[in-house]
This record gives C-alpha cells, sequence and structure tokens, in this order.
C-alpha cells in the first residue's frame, strides 16, 4: 500500500458542540475516524501538522497514518471544517481505509508545458474548466494529481478527459468525454471585421457631427 503520513491523536470521550468546544480551548482540534465496518472514534489533535499538511497540494488525496495509542489505522481526510473568521481548521473527519477499499476522490489538474503551446504564446488564454477531476479508485491508485501536457495546443483546441491517460484500475466516475480545459481567444482582441466596423462606425459619427 501507499506510504502514509503519520498523524498523533489522543481519544476524546465526548461527542457533541460542547465537548469540541472544550478541546479546542485546550488547543486541539477535534475530529472523528469512521468506517470499515468499525464503530466512530472521537479523537483530538495538535493544529500544527494538520495546518501543515493542508498547507500541502492533494490533502484529500493522501493517505494518512493515523496514531492512537498504540493503534494505527489508515485513514483518508474526507472533511475539514474551518472557523468563519481567522480560516483556522475546527474540525477534521477520517474514513478508515484499506488495501481494497475504494472511493470517490477529487484530485486536482496539473498543467504542464503552458510554453509550448502555440495558441498561448499568440496571445490566448488558457479557459480551466475543471480545476478538479473526480475519480473511482482504489485508495492505493489514487493519483497525487492529473497531468494535462499543452503542448501544441492552438487557440479553439481543448483537452478532454478521453486524452489522458489515467493509471491503471483509475476511472472518472462522470462517463461522457467532458472537457477539462480549453484555449481561447482573449476577448480584448479584436478581430480585422470588427476594427474595421468600429472604425466605419466612428468616422460616420465624426461625420454627422461636423454636418
Amino acid at each position: 500500500m501507499v506510504d502514509a503520513t503519520k498523524f498523533a491523536v489522543e481519544p476524546r470521550e465526548r461527542a457533541g458542540k460542547g465537548a469540541a468546544r472544550a478541546a479546542r480551548r485546550t488547543g486541539r482540534i477535534p475530529g472523528i475516524i469512521y468506517g470499515d465496518g468499525k464503530p466512530p472514534t472521537l479523537i483530538a489533535m495538535d493544529p500544527a501538522p494538520l495546518i501543515r499538511e493542508l498547507n500541502r497540494p492533494g490533502f484529500f488525496t493522501r493517505v494518512f497514518e493515523v496514531g492512537l495509542g498504540n493503534e494505527h489505522q489508515r485513514a483518508l481526510a474526507r472533511d475539514v471544517q474551518f472557523h468563519p473568521v481567522n480560516d483556522k481548521p475546527e474540525h477534521v473527519d477520517f474514513m478508515r481505509v484499506s488495501e481494497t477499499t475504494r472511493v470517490r476522490v477529487h484530485v486536482p489538474v496539473k498543467f504542464e508545458h503552458q510554453d509550448r503551446s502555440p495558441g498561448l504564446k499568440r496571445g490566448g488564454v488558457l479557459n480551466v474548466v475543471r480545476h478538479t477531476i473526480e475519480l473511482w479508485c482504489l485508495v492505493q491508485n489514487i493519483p497525487q494529481h492529473i497531468s494535462v501536457d499543452l503542448e501544441g495546443l492552438d487557440i479553439g483546441d481543448s483537452v478532454h478527459i478521453s486524452s489522458i491517460k489515467l493509471p491503471e484500475g483509475v476511472k472518472p466516475t462522470i462517463a461522457r468525454d467532458f472537457t477539462i480545459a480549453a484555449v481561447a481567444a482573449p476577448s480584448v482582441f479584436k478581430t480585422a471585421e470588427e476594427e474595421a466596423a468600429e472604425a466605419a462606425a466612428k468616422a460616420a459619427a465624426e461625420a454627422a457631427v461636423a454636418g
């Protein structure tokens, strides 16, 4: 199975908002571990390692090893709740996983070789339709990102999911051949016809004023 980042946590005896606030007052972040046919486990953890991992790419696609005493559980982070004002994490949900666990997961898209796109070189704009792609796969096959090669793309060209080579056993949750991104002409550029029409309209207006 894939290597896992380790989190040390401690048990939390009571559920509910009051117990969660009590954990926060001690400087801990409350959370829960659920799934894999086992009862949920209430936890609290040091915010520093959680914040550090949140600031790294692909937080929800990485497997974590959650250590609770002598017990270590493999898990995926499934949800993080943030404070509405200071944006600090206030609660985290982990889902237990094993080698046979299949999950739906949103994987970030990484665009490469923008300097090799003729359309972008000519002033085109990369119109990103999907910043993440939802995939269905085994936990051990979760890709950290989806690479999209922009080499050779001109204005008007687009990239569809069918052109992306996914790891074995990894499939998009959407069956149709959806668009990931396209190279579009910038709206500030005008065609020769548009410029000629605007020039003619301006000349006619000036002639009307002069007359």
